[in-house]
C-alpha cells in the first residue's frame, strides 16, 4: 500500500471514529486524534508485515498486545473492533494500488475481529 492510500485511510477513519464517539475529543482533545492517527499507522504497518509473513497469527498477536495497551490507558476494547471494521469498510469501497495485499489486509482484520468476540465470550 502506498503512502497516498495509508493518508487516505488514516484520515479517513480518524474523522469516522470522532464523528461517531465525539467523547473521546472530550476525553483526549486534539492529542487523542495524533495517536489515533498514530495507531492507524501502527494498524497498517502491522497488516503489511503479517501480510509479507503470510502469518494471520502475527496480526492476531499484536491485536492482543495493542488491547492490553488501550485498554491500560482507559480506551475500551470495543473501539479497537470498531476501529477495524471502519478499516475493513474502506478498504473494500475503492480500488486500491495492490489489490493482493487488500485482500490479505481484509482477511487478518476480519479473523482479529472474529479475535476479538471471541475474547469477550470468554469474560462473561
Amino acid at each position: 500500500m502506498n503512502r497516498e492510500e495509508k493518508e487516505y485511510l488514516v484520515s479517513k477513519v480518524t474523522d469516522e471514529i470522532y464523528q461517531a464517539y465525539p467523547f473521546l475529543w472530550e476525553k483526549f482533545g486534539e492529542n487523542g486524534i495524533e495517536r489515533t492517527k498514530e495507531d492507524n499507522y501502527h494498524h497498517l504497518d502491522h497488516l503489511a508485515a503479517a501480510c509479507e509473513m503470510k502469518s494471520e497469527m502475527l496480526f492476531i498477536d499484536y491485536t492482543n498486545w495493542l488491547n492490553n495497551v488501550l485498554t491500560s490507558r482507559g480506551v475500551d476494547s470495543h473501539l479497537i473492533v470498531d476501529n477495524f471494521e471502519r478499516l475493513l469498510r474502506l478498504l473494500g469501497e475503492k480500488s486500491w494500488n495492490s489489490q493482493d495485499e487488500v485482500i490479505c489486509y481484509k482477511n487478518y482484520l476480519q479473523a482479529a475481529i472474529e479475535h476479538m468476540h471471541t475474547l469477550w465470550h470468554e469474560e462473561e
